[in-house]
């Protein structure tokens, strides 16, 4: 079994932002997998319960603000007793340029909000990951807003090669370890 945590923000305001990345893969592997989300108050989450060859994998969109991400983790691991070896999170980096991504099996939250709570609630910095590049950050922007901007035309064109890219990367992790993953798509 896979958890996948998808890392963004709630709400039609922030739908095409850089910080929402998370939701977008969250978005487009749903649809790969022919599945849909549904709301899940009690673990504060939109939850799509699916499978891709015979494993079950819950694809998460926690529908908390970014920096209480973790809450939604801790209720599904309390409730349904999940593994934390079975976490595996999605989300935005500002550090790698648009295009780019990167899978981790370890590693601090980099000053992302959203990972700094799942560091927290999940209590340790050991899981696997997919950071999804969204930068470069110009030097006049604060970070702040830069992840709150939304993307250009020809931004949202190159993100979507990406989403796609890193969905087919996703499925190639689900049948292979994180090594292999890294040495193909790093």
């Amino acid at each position: 079994m896979k958890l996948l945590i998808c890392l963004g923000n709630f709400g039609s305001k922030y739908e095409k932002t850089r910080h929402n990345v998370g939701f977008m893969f969250a978005d487009m592997l749903a649809n790969e997998l022919g599945s849909n989300f549904t709301n899940e108050p009690k673990f504060k989450s939109e939850l799509c319960k699916t499978t891709y060859k015979n494993e079950a994998i819950w694809i998460v969109k926690p529908q908390t603000y970014m920096n209480l991400s973790g809450e939604a983790l801790l209720a599904l691991k309390n409730f349904y007793k999940i593994d934390i070896n079975d976490l595996f999170i999605v989300y935005d980096d500002i550090s790698l340029e648009l295009g780019k991504i990167r899978f981790r099996n370890k590693g601090s939250d980099g000053g992302h909000n959203g990972i700094k709570s799942i560091i927290k609630h999940a209590q340790t910095q050991v899981f696997d990951r997919l950071k999804i590049g969204i930068g470069p950050q110009p030097n006049f922007m604060k970070s702040e807003d830069f992840v709150l901007q939304n993307f250009s035309n020809e931004q949202m064109e190159e993100l979507n090669k990406v989403l796609k890219n890193s969905v087919e990367a996703f499925l190639y992790y689900c049948e292979n370890d994180i090594n292999k993953v890294q040495n193909k798509y790093n």
